[in-house]
């Protein structure tokens, strides 16, 4: 054979290897690839001898098979949001003492008083010691924990527990009744903390992970969604804060208080704070931008200060003004419109100083139309301490300008 004919043989005997080698190489690349597993090597096994490719390479059917018979595991996005936060809930324990006069049913009855005396019958007051419990989280790793006001307020002790088990001493650093915040700071090292979201990007339907230590069962998580927005105090029932809650219906109990609202990249959006008692599903959460605003105030133990008017008041609308109108055992008559309508003037406050009446339908404040309580106490909130503030009136059929100097709310916090 010629050396021009054995080159052109060896070339087709190359061309038709590399197009096997192809034909392999796609038809492995379609099989699924397996985790690497270690085999246990038998006694007196060649460690450098290559077993045969019949024992070491399963078939593409056995491969199917075991892929079927073992679908890889996967996470929720709960539970991805509750590992990355979970480690940062905490357990506070309070224990604080009160005084209480407890009275004796006996003492009215005049025999026993005749026949014993009145010193046996003694009211002398009688301390109590009272537990109790709540939620909270760090927020930073020098030990700075979230919590409600009411977990820990009169507290004369405070004991704070971490998911991994390790037990501190608590300090209240500050609290303030009216934001119902507190900041309580342990000393501890490596520390986990909570990633705190944005509240202001919350949107109502949006998955909301409640957890917390509700009922004294630790670390417990409940998933629900964002059911509304901006709930006023009014409408959460507590009358006394200045906030506007988050609602949703994730499972919040007693307990609770004080630990995190998540969404679902597992950062903290709120802070569970009440429930209505007379429904399910109804809870509700500070927004965490409210917390952040104020927490490293309360942190360094300085004071939040909160400007009030000093009057009480209630949402007006014609239909009510109406139905006061109509009335003749009412005492006044009020406009037919939309505002707010001063129901009392304390005395001694600075709106009693301004001149504010009983009777008064607040319609505007510095330049914005006002249509209901919860508008006018966020505008005096937001205002600065000894600003003056122009608010117009309606009283009886007269308009009428007056101008309130907010003063600080003393017993807050």
């Amino acid at each position: 054979m010629q050396f021009s004919q054995i080159f052109h043989f060896l070339h087709q005997i190359r061309s038709g290897a590399l197009l096997l080698l192809s034909v392999v190489v796609f038809a492995l690349s379609s099989v699924p690839m397996l985790p690497a597993q270690a085999v246990p090597l038998e006694p007196g096994q060649n460690t450098q001898a290559a077993a045969p490719l019949s024992k070491t390479v399963p078939s593409v059917k056995s491969v199917a098979l075991q892929n079927a018979a073992s679908p890889p595991r996967s996470s929720s996005f709960v539970a991805a949001a509750v590992n990355q936060v979970g480690v940062a809930v905490v357990r506070i324990d309070t224990e604080r003492t009160v005084t209480r006069s407890r009275p004796d049913i006996l003492m009215d009855d005049p025999f026993f008083r005749q026949f014993f005396g009145d010193d046996v019958f003694s009211q002398a007051p009688r301390e109590e010691r009272l537990r109790g419990q709540g939620s909270g989280f760090i927020v930073d790793k020098s030990g700075v924990i979230l919590t409600n006001s009411h977990v820990v307020n009169g507290a004369d002790k405070v004991t704070v527990t971490l998911k991994d088990g390790r037990i501190f001493e608590g300090k209240v650093r500050g609290a303030d009744e009216v934001t119902d915040l507190a900041v309580v700071k342990i000393d501890g090292k490596d520390l986990p903390v909570a990633p705190l979201g944005d509240s202001d990007e919350v949107q109502v339907g949006d998955w909301a992970i409640a957890v917390g230590n509700p009922l004294g069962l630790d670390n417990t998580v409940t998933l629900g969604i964002v059911s509304t927005l901006k709930r006023s105090s009014a409408q959460v029932g507590i009358p006394d804060k200045r906030l506007d809650f988050i609602q949703t219906d994730a499972a919040i109990h007693p307990g609770n208080s004080g630990g995190p609202l998540l969404n679902e990249q597992g950062e903290v959006i709120g802070i569970n704070t009440a429930i209505r008692a007379d429904a399910m599903g109804i809870g509700f959460a500070i927004p965490i931008n409210k917390a952040k605003s104020i927490k490293d105030q309360l942190a360094r133990g300085e004071r939040i200060a909160h400007p009030y008017l000093g009057v009480q008041m209630t949402t007006l609308t014609p239909e009510l003004a109406r139905q006061n109108n109509d009335d003749p055992n009412s005492a006044f008559t009020v406009p037919e419109v939309t505002g707010v309508i001063v129901v009392r003037v304390l005395p001694n406050t600075p709106a009693a100083a301004a001149g504010f009446r009983r009777g008064d339908v607040i319609t505007e404040i510095a330049g914005k139309s006002i249509t209901t309580a919860e508008q006018l106490q966020k505008a005096v909130e937001d205002s600065r301490l000894g600003e003056s503030l122009q608010v117009k009136i309606l009283r009886g059929d007269r308009t009428q300008q007056l101008t309130v100097r907010p003063a600080e709310l003393k017993n807050a916090g």
